[in-house]
């Protein structure tokens, strides 16, 4: 059995949408195909437990039911022996067969919260998230299953750190603000970016993210925007790729006062990190800007963290950072 490798980033094509700039960002396979034989325990098992997840995936299609990873772990565990294995799977069969992973009815426990200006059913259930403006609520794992979706906010702001959106929701930002605020707590997970891209197609909202100002923040955004190489095939249904930088940025320290000291020395894997990223051409192509300050980052050797700017007086962050950059376009 072979499976055609998917490639970085390498095609474009741009469209106007009701006057938003719409990119697709297309992960086209290539010539490098990986080859898995009986004959190797290696391989033997890697098919062995990609056929044990195909039948059970079958079964749910047929039975219009879900089932997270950890759920189909516990169908048969001396197979499976770890999640990671059904993770592998379930990636070469959507390569195998070009495929989503929400085709197959393979849902994610969500991680992701979300509170503000925001409507919605979800499986028959209405959600108002202005009543969880204090604490967030996690977002929809079946995001097919979320209808109706009404909103009066001006922009959404997509948070990278969960302390971060508590704070916010600590200082009533979404009482003051006609906003939404979203948060993958670090890295995102599937119903985080698929819940992000919904909201945007049917709000048609400004994105601004608010992240570390170090190669891990950024990292975290581009794979909002353009989505990650493992999920490659689920990329039309993941990515956002209309999103703005608001911060953190190295220039926030002069027009915020925030002392020199407050700036941290890159780390090993820092520098790494932001190497790895400017060896995507995509990135200094589509967003040079962003490139620039991973640039900047190596250059100086230090980063600047979300709560260094936060800690200017209490709450900075909600009071007058946010409002700030917003209204004076300060983002990229």
């Amino acid at each position: 059995m072979c499976f055609r490798q998917p490639r970085t980033c390498c095609s474009t094509t741009g469209r106007v949408k009701e006057g938003w700039l719409i990119i697709f960002r297309v992960f086209e396979e290539t010539d490098n195909k990986e080859t898995l034989r009986f004959q190797h325990s290696g391989s033997a098992n890697r098919l062995v437990v990609m056929l044990r997840v195909l039948g059970i995936i079958q079964k749910l299609l047929e039975e219009g039911k879900h089932a997270s990873k950890r759920d189909i772990y516990y169908t048969d565990v001396a197979i499976f022996r770890n999640v990671q294995a059904i993770d592998q799977a379930i990636n070469d069969i959507c390569i195998y067969f070009h495929c989503s992973r929400h085709s197959l009815n393979v849902v994610s426990v969500s991680k992701g919260l979300v509170m503000g200006c925001l409507s919605y059913d979800d499986d028959g259930r209405r959600i108002d998230c202005m009543k969880y403006s204090c604490t967030g609520i996690s977002v929809p794992v079946h995001t097919h299953l979320v209808r109706y979706i009404t909103s009066f906010a001006e922009y959404i702001l997509l948070v990278e750190k969960e302390t971060v959106f508590q704070r916010l929701a600590n200082d009533g930002y979404c009482r003051k603000n006609r906003c939404i605020v979203l948060s993958g707590k670090g890295y995102p997970d599937i119903a985080t970016r698929s819940f992000l891209r919904l909201l945007k197609e049917k709000l048609n909202l400004p994105v601004f993210a608010l992240v570390d100002g170090d190669p891990y923040g950024l990292d975290i955004l581009l794979t909002y925007k353009f989505g990650s190489l493992s999920m490659a095939y689920d990329a039309e249904v993941l990515v956002t790729p209309c999103i703005y930088w608001l911060g953190i940025h190295f220039s926030d320290c002069e027009t915020f006062g925030v002392p020199k000291e407050f700036l941290l020395p890159l780390s090993r894997p820092d520098e790494r990190k932001a190497s790895a990223i400017l060896q995507k051409a995509y990135v200094k192509h589509y967003v040079p800007l962003w490139s620039k300050q991973v640039e900047i980052m190596l250059q100086l050797g230090v980063k600047l963290e979300i709560e260094a700017v936060a800690s200017v007086s209490l709450s900075f962050l909600a009071e007058c950072y946010l409002p700030s950059k917003i209204q004076n376009g300060s983002y990229l």
